[in-house]
Order: C-alpha cells, then structure tokens, then sequence
C-alpha cells in the first residue's frame, strides 16, 4: 500500500488516513472486550489475541497509548 500513500489525491489521502484510525480503534475495542481481531496476514487469514494486539506497533504514529493498556508502572503522559 506505500505506493497508493504516495499519491497527491487528497481524497485517497484522506481515505487512508480514516482506514488507519479505523485500525486503531478496531485494535482498541479489541484489547477493552477481550476478543480476537481477525486479519489478512501474508494471504492467510488468521486471529490475534488480545495479549498479541497490544505488542504491535500503532499503525497510526500519532495515537497515544491508552494508560489501561501500558505495561504497570508506566504512567507518564
């Protein structure tokens, strides 16, 4: 997908960026209810777990970590 995020289009732009929030609150919900996300990983589709969402990277930089969802101990903001 990079090169679809190089495009000048603000509007796919734009798209890209709500696909990517959506991702971010899709993971978040999952994490809150304790339920699998299930994803296209190397064409095969397959299931993480909780413990497995929250080790991922944020797909989107900018969004911060929810303090339940830090490891103990780890409070600052």
């Amino acid at each position: 997908m990079s090169e679809i995020r190089e495009l000048d289009d603000p509007v796919i732009r734009g798209a890209l960026a709500a696909l990517d929030r959506a991702a971010e609150e899709a993971r978040r919900i999952a994490i809150q209810t304790g339920t699998e996300l299930i994803i296209m990983r190397n064409g095969e589709i397959c299931s993480l777990s909780p413990e497995e969402i929250a080790k991922l990277p944020p797909v989107v930089e900018s969004t911060p970590v929810a303090p339940a969802l830090r490891p103990s101990g780890d409070r600052s903001d």
